[in-house]
């Protein structure tokens, strides 16, 4: 296998699959490359299956698709067909969605204490209208 076939291992630092949302294309990569079908597999560790899945090639229906989700040749994305590109774009989509939320923590911290402070004023106007009889 060449250097440039270990797909998944393209941009380590970067997933581009979910073993949820892409379970269909890992069984069937599994089953082409090693003739594994992982339905009947029940014994296989975590251990193993993590080595496998990094291994898998290319050609594979998942290596295909990581392919394609990868690209970052923005002359070779525009001459890709619709079809390809919308693959590449809905994955960028479901991406952006999914990455988390980073909070300036002074930011945080002042939201907190506003929060606080308009639970009290609640707690105080609930106090003063039983307070009241009302």
């Amino acid at each position: 296998m060449r250097k440039q076939d270990l797909i998944l291992h393209k941009h380590p630092n970067e997933a581009y699959y979910d073993l949820f949302d892409d379970w269909n294309l890992i069984e069937s990569s599994f089953a082409q490359q090693y003739g594994i079908r992982l339905r009947l597999e029940d014994e296989m560790t975590w251990d193993e299956f993590s080595n496998l899945l990094s291994g898998l090639g290319s050609e594979t229906p998942l290596g295909k698709i990581v392919g394609i989700r990868s690209e970052k040749d923005q002359k070779i994305i525009s001459e890709w067909p619709p079809e390809i590109r919308r693959i590449r774009n809905e994955w960028l989509g479901r991406k952006i969605k999914k990455r988390p939320v980073i909070v300036d923590r002074k930011k945080y911290d002042k939201e907190m204490i506003n929060l606080q402070n308009m639970f009290k004023s609640i707690s105080t106007i609930r106090r003063k209208e039983g307070e009241n009889g009302k």
